[in-house]
């Protein structure tokens, strides 16, 4: 969602704000905005559009000089994607500037109440009447971290906000609810941000905001509070990549770069979990052994391609642990009354730890008397903050929107934590979970053998870029992965794809197949699961017959199959549960290629953001 940017320091504010905001683009926006504060005023421009747009706009109109100022890129909610609407907004003065993320439920109220003082407001925004309330309390108090506390207290919803104001100008204020801010601390200067890939060219060391604070930054200091006024506990941590590691490094997109990282991801993801004897340790789920041996039910939460990861974990886990298990849309999941208790393990699933659906299903679980493991990317994020334990990937930062390494890194976490819970509750002999952690070690080489064969997935994109629909088929942990695929799809060449269980085919999906439609298949290996891959030969000769024209993703040396594919593409022979590891790279390579082919943008899809930060 929106990207904030707030600064404090030495340097020149416009060039942090502007650079960071860069640096957030990945985040997917449709306006940007900066507000400086400089020669004793308040200076700020604002346009719809990309970056660029408010580039020139600064180039045709410069703003002062100063060093404290703040910046955003707006993803619409309230109010359509103009300049009027873009951020900062300001207040009738001109002397408070507010950014935004998030969602203010009871603006309307609020505005109806400005209005009848007397205060003129110029957009649709539900941001704007912060500004306007943030200068009415400031006349009073002279103190804006003690004014967003008091407007806070007024607000309902999730937010994060971040404040200036000309008679102040060496201090930036911020406030969350249900959204994330993160502190970048440096020598001299301090920065807010909605992700530390915003000022990490800066610093490394950064803080992240608990759940309802207020936080004040000056150069040389960082104070937080409560909503209730009360000092705060903060949580320095480091961060452990730096500036370069999320740049492009050669290649024409993130997401390229980021489908290349993955054989080195998956590795990260695997260092430090498994000790010297090959045994399996997972020192950050703190949640008890006695504890995790009484569980008798786990509940997947999850959305988008984290969803995907979750359905194949179901695999994993029930047949590693014998507890059933379940895997829930996160977005669907406190609203149809689950039933949880104290001996249901929730699993949440975020690349972000931010997913808003997420973050309010964990709190249902919470409620519940559940308890809660987070796989997350995000060090310090909400999710793993709310949680009783938490499984971090190591996937380092994603910037393309559309989801890669996450997925493969969410996947071997999982299957971490079935192993884990297979350890300690005894349904896995310690022989056999080394067995599976020596394959999990293999993957790594095996992506990369994947990648190193792409180039005739990449031709045979370019030749699709015409057509209107691609299905993809799959049974048992391939039918997941059918459904990445086909979201992938959607996500970035925007096409009518859709993911279907093969052994559905025959009650309903069948009659899309007419001659010339393109159909992945992922086919499961025929040493582990014969039956099922015998099964969806049949299948693939039933909508060959059609007229489909067949795309079939096999283990190399798979000659049963080879027959009936009109394009083989070929993977390592893996383990069946860790399939999905392998079959899901063509997927994101065919998906990119074919986005670009069509002309789209590849890291930023229309309408889509990063991290959805609302309900």
């Amino acid at each position: 969602m929106c990207g904030i940017v707030g600064y404090v320091g030495g340097q020149s504010a416009l060039d942090v704000v502007l650079a960071g905001l860069g640096r957030l683009e990945y985040r997917g926006y449709d306006s940007a905005g900066v507000a400086v504060l400089a020669d004793g005023g308040l200076a700020a421009a604002k346009k719809a559009g990309k970056l660029a747009n408010l580039h020139k706009e600064l180039a045709d109109r410069p703003l002062p000089t100063g060093t404290t100022g703040i910046g955003h890129t707006r993803w619409a909610t309230h109010g359509g994607p103009t300049d009027a609407n873009a951020h900062p907004h300001l207040d009738d003065a001109g002397r408070v500037a507010v950014v935004h993320n998030g969602i203010i439920e009871n603006f309307a109220p609020l505005r109806a109440e400005l209005a009848e003082r007397g205060h003129a407001l110029a957009s649709e925004t539900d941001t704007e009447v912060v500004a306007h309330l943030l200068a009415e309390s400031f006349s009073s108090t002279g103190d804006l971290a003690e004014s967003m506390r008091q407007v806070c207290g007024r607000l309902e919803g999730a937010f994060t906000l971040v404040a200036v104001v000309a008679d102040d100008p060496d201090v930036v204020v911020g406030a969350r609810r249900n959204s994330p801010l993160v502190v970048g601390v440096g020598v001299g200067e301090n920065f807010l941000a909605s992700d530390v890939s915003a000022f990490i060219a800066h610093t490394r060391e950064a803080i992240e905001l608990g759940q309802d604070q207020v936080v004040e930054l000056r150069r040389d200091a960082v104070t937080v509070i409560g909503f209730d006024g009360a000092p705060a506990t903060v949580r320095p941590y480091h961060v452990d990549w730096d500036a370069s590691a999320a740049e492009k490094g050669g290649y024409d997109y993130f997401m390229l770069k980021e489908i290349a990282e993955q054989p080195k991801a998956v590795a990260d993801t695997l260092l430090g979990r498994i000790d010297a004897a090959g045994n399996l340790s997972l020192d950050e789920v703190r949640i008890p052994a006695a504890e995790l041996r009484e569980v008798d039910k786990i509940v997947i939460v999850a959305c988008g391609t984290a969803f995907h990861a979750g359905m194949i974990a179901k695999y994993a886990i029930e047949h590693w642990t014998r507890i059933p298990c379940e895997t829930e849309l996160a977005s669907e999941f406190r609203y149809r009354d689950p039933i949880l208790g104290p001996r249901t393990l929730v699993v949440a699933i975020s690349q972000s730890g931010e997913t808003m659906d997420t973050l309010m299903a964990l709190r249902h679980a919470r409620e519940q008397g559940a308890r809660v493991l987070a796989v997350c990317n995000t060090n310090g994020s909400t999710i793993p903050r709310e949680s009783d334990a938490v499984l971090y990937t190591h996937a380092g930062p994603e910037v393309a929107v559309a989801s890669t390494k996450a997925f493969l890194t969410q996947l071997v976490a999982c299957y971490l934590v079935a192993l884990y819970l297979g350890q300690v509750r005894g349904t896995k002999w310690g022989d056999e979970v080394r067995a599976v952690i020596r394959e999990l070690s293999e993957i790594a080489s095996q992506v990369e053998r994947v990648l190193e064969t792409m180039e005739p997935v990449r031709e045979l994109a370019r030749s699709l870029a015409d057509q209107d629909t691609v299905l993809f088929l799959g049974r048992h942990v391939g039918y997941p992965v059918a459904l990445e695929g086909a979201l992938k799809l959607k996500e970035l060449a925007y096409m009518h794809a859709e993911g279907f269980a093969a052994g559905e085919l025959k009650h309903g999906p069948i009659a899309l197949i007419e001659d010339g439609v393109p159909v992945v298949v992922v086919v499961p290996s025929p040493r582990g699961r014969s039956v099922l891959h015998d099964k969806i030969v049949s299948n693939i000769q039933e909508i060959r017959a059609r007229g489909a024209r067949t795309i079939v993703i096999a283990e190399r040396g798979d000659a049963g199959v080879a027959p009936y594919a009109d394009h083989l593409i070929e993977v390592p022979a893996t383990p069946t549960l860790l399939q999905p590891l392998v079959t899901t790279v063509p997927l994101q390579v065919f998906a990119c290629e074919l986005a670009t082919a069509r002309g789209n943008e590849v890291d930023q899809p229309r309408n889509l953001a990063k991290s959805v930060t609302v309900e």
